[in-house]
């Protein structure tokens, strides 16, 4: 490990300072109108700065930094602004400081990768070495296994899988945090309250809303989230996520169409929540839920999916920094039966989203 002055990451975060202070020939500029010519919020940019665990700002952002400290011309009027052409000299000069900050962060990413200590910043299902993760899954009722006769431990055939429900969201989940995290211990637990004590101060990963999965319905207990998932006492049922904003109260409901006499799911809704898990503050609990199980998967595929988690991870990251927990509930078109994964960067696939 690096020792403090060594520290690429505090050294990106010194260098981030000392631009804004001095980089443009001794005019000091404050983290508000840096934050106002980013377009972003001033907790993100003191959080890149902070001289204790700073957070790694991702390839874009440094991109940005190079932009507007390559030319006094973002300075020239305000508010401060990124300007979208530089002149050959202006080009050379955020070349040049662009390669500085990247080095950095990349030296930074490699010592992470030797202590872990900055790895979950640019991964959010990438946690600390040697800590536990237990992926909760919602349980099939006994109606839907009666004519299973694998799911009974008496048979030769028994197969415990086949008694979870939002199979494909756990094997897409299962399989990407097994790879970001080969030296942490994954676990696969049913959501029933029987759940082992100690699982519950693991890293939680809770899959499925509170229909099967009664992990998810004691947690939501137990968490202030100002989001509720109406209960579907009968298969029929749509249910849907209920928010009261403004004193409102809002119901966000999945988009069926009839076709042929039966009901066919356009669009579902998915549910991706995280915070510090209540049971154990240095662990996390995250959610993710749907009104039906393809909602469940595409709130697992927003933060998988190769084209889209670098762009998602990065919008919870720079819209939610700072904070302790944060929602998103976001539109999952589904298309022939197939799941078509969120861009939460799109602001028509947002439905709602909180932290604090």
């Amino acid at each position: 490990m690096a020792s403090a002055s060594q520290d690429p990451a505090l050294q990106l975060a010194r260098r981030l300072r000392s631009l804004r202070k001095q980089g443009m020939r001794g005019k000091r500029i404050t983290q508000e109108q840096l934050a106002e010519a980013f377009g972003v919020s001033v907790p993100l940019i003191s959080s890149w700065e902070r001289s204790a665990d700073p957070t790694l700002p991702p390839p874009h952002r440094l991109e940005a930094y190079a932009t507007f400290f390559a030319t006094g011309r973002s300075v020239e009027r305000r508010p401060f602004r990124l300007l979208t052409q530089l002149g050959d000299e202006e080009q050379t000069a955020k070349d040049s400081l662009l390669s500085e900050l990247n080095d950095l962060r990349n030296r930074a990413l490699d010592e992470a990768g030797a202590d872990n200590r900055h790895s979950s910043r640019d991964d959010l299902w990438r946690f600390p070495l040697n800590e536990d993760v237990t992926i909760v899954c919602s349980e099939l009722p006994e109606r839907v296994l009666q004519d299973r006769p694998s799911t009974d431990p008496e048979d030769p055939d028994f197969v415990a899988l086949y008694r979870y429900s939002d199979l494909d969201s756990l094997l897409e989940l299962h399989g990407h945090i097994r790879a970001t995290n080969p030296d942490n211990d994954v676990y696969v637990r049913p959501g029933s309250l029987s759940l082992e004590a100690v699982a519950y101060t693991s890293h939680l990963v809770l899959l499925g809303g509170v229909d099967w999965n009664q992990v998810t319905a004691e947690m939501l207990h137990r968490i202030d989230l100002p989001i509720r998932q109406q209960e579907r006492p009968d298969d029929s049922d749509v249910g849907g996520f209920q928010v009261v904003e403004d004193g409102a109260l809002k119901t966000f409901r999945p988009l069926l169409r009839t076709s042929e006499g039966r009901q066919v799911l356009e669009e579902d809704i998915a549910h991706f929540y995280r915070s510090r898990n209540p049971f154990n503050l240095e662990r996390t609990v995250t959610i993710c839920n749907g009104i039906f199980s393809r909602g469940v998967l595409g709130a697992v595929l927003a933060l998988t999916d190769r084209r889209f988690r670098g762009r998602n991870t990065t919008h919870a990251l720079d819209r939610f920094a700072g904070k302790q927990s944060f929602s998103i509930l976001s539109r999952v078109p589904v298309v022939q039966g197939s799941v078509v994964t969120p861009d939460w960067t799109n602001p028509h696939n947002i439905l709602h989203e909180w932290a604090m």
